[in-house]
């Protein structure tokens, strides 16, 4: 992995650790590859990265459909649930592929960096 790329997934890491909307695991996964960069852990610990933010990451008609359940209503509140809906319908029928919150657009930039984790 080359300087750039490098600190670019850095700062990008780091925004993943300090969303809000960001899960445990991936905190962890994300922590452990800071831990690893530059030692012979960073291969390892960027598969386990990459894996979990694929896993994580949340595709926009996940987010809509999520928006629109009783879940949702349950973890947004009735009304913040129908915005997030609105929302994620708008970002879909703009053409995007994931929820914009701060840890999945996060997570969308890691891995767009993927093939030079690898």
């Amino acid at each position: 992995m080359n300087a750039e790329v490098k600190d670019y997934v850095t700062r990008k890491v780091n925004e993943l650790i300090e969303a809000n909307s960001c899960c445990a695991e991936a905190k962890e996964a994300a922590k452990n590859w800071l831990e690893a960069v530059g030692t012979e852990k960073e291969a390892e610990a960027s598969k386990n990265l990459i894996a979990e933010l694929e896993a994580d990451i949340m595709p926009i008609d996940g987010l809509i459909a999520f928006a629109g359940s009783e879940a949702g209503a349950q973890v947004f509140g009735v009304e913040k649930a129908k915005e997030v809906l609105a929302h994620g319908q708008e970002l879909k029928d703009s053409g995007a592929k994931y929820c914009d919150c701060a840890a999945c657009a996060a997570c969308e930039a890691i891995l767009e960096k993927k093939e030079a984790l690898e």
